[in-house]
């Protein structure tokens, strides 16, 4: 997948089978879409592109409202690895600011779609509005589509077991610990891409260390507090483990830190960048009066994830 963070790109890509969109997520509508892009592209000789923003148009638009407490599925970084999976050829990644906003519909179409990337095909999901004041939609395209060389289609929302599935949707199950019902709707396993580093000195003195994850970015979703079944990639292969997911009095955010289980001592990942996937929430926090049975609860979890996770 080639990276982009600008427009001016004419004659890199051929026959561009464009959308457009956040994308936060990644999920199952958003994967509809690249699939019929990618259907369209075989049919046409062409590549597909993503033109996304970074960072989420809320929170420049809308910072003391409705992007003030707005936390995203997926930092950066982990929206290119999920992209990368899905097959897309081109992603685009526009810094959006204030001025970038006023860019009005007819300019986006004209300047960006057609002049600069010479779009052959554009597909959008579902009630899809762009340009200032998201004055664009479907229709508008339909319309411009008639005077220039290209043609457009809308993909209808995707459902799972009867509930549309939509970013805000994903981001309520996740806020409430509800694992597998977020994983359904996005099609995959949520996921956590950080650095490691030491954990909290507590587990280590009960027998259970732990690797704390740096989260990139402070918008980052994360679940709400508990104990996680999850396994982690990394250039060694794959780990079982638990993630704790917890709020300490001296910090202003939740910490995320995992247990490995059956790790080789002479493995020290600190400082390695690795992919956690989330399989299902075991429990939620609790206090103990001592650390016997902290540790007790905790062995009790680590046996019931090894039963969860092949």
């Amino acid at each position: 997948m080639q990276i982009y963070r600008t427009f001016d790109i004419k004659g890199k890509i051929k026959n561009p089978v464009v959308t457009t969109g956040s994308f936060d997520g990644v999920h199952i509508g958003h994967k509809a879409i690249l699939q019929r892009l990618r259907n369209i592209a075989n049919e046409i000789d062409g590549e597909t592109v993503l033109i996304t923003f970074y960072p989420h148009p809320r929170k420049v638009l809308y910072p003391e409202t409705h992007g003030k407490n707005l936390k995203l599925i997926n930092t950066q970084k982990e929206k290119i690895y999920l992209l990368e999976q899905t097959g897309l050829d081109h992603l685009i990644i526009i810094n959006f600011t204030r001025e970038f906003a006023k860019t009005t519909s007819y300019q986006f179409v004209e300047d960006i779609l057609v002049d600069k990337l010479n779009a052959k095909r554009i597909i959008v999901g579902f009630n899809h509005h762009f340009g200032h004041n998201r004055e664009g939609d479907y229709d508008y395209l339909y319309e411009l589509a008639k005077h220039h060389d290209f043609e457009v289609e809308e993909i209808p929302e995707q459902d799972v077991e009867n509930e549309t599935v939509s970013s805000t949707t994903i981001r309520k199950s996740l806020a409430e610990g509800k694992i597998q019902r977020a994983n359904a709707y996005l099609d995959h396993f949520y996921i956590i891409i950080g650095k490691l580093k030491d954990g909290h000195p507590k587990y280590r003195e009960i027998g259970f260390p732990t690797y704390e994850v740096e989260i990139e970015e402070e918008e980052k979703l994360i679940p709400s507090e508990g104990v996680y079944a999850v396994s982690m990639r990394h250039d060694k292969g794959r780990h079982k483990g638990m993630l704790y997911i917890k709020q300490y009095p001296e910090r202003k955010k939740l910490t995320a830190e995992v247990h490995l289980f059956g790790l080789d001592h002479e493995f020290d990942f600190r400082g390695q960048i690795v992919n956690i996937r989330f399989h299902k929430k075991i429990r939620d926090e609790l206090n103990f009066s001592n650390t016997e049975d902290l540790h007790k609860q905790l062995n009790m979890d680590m046996q019931n994830i090894k039963k969860l996770i092949f």
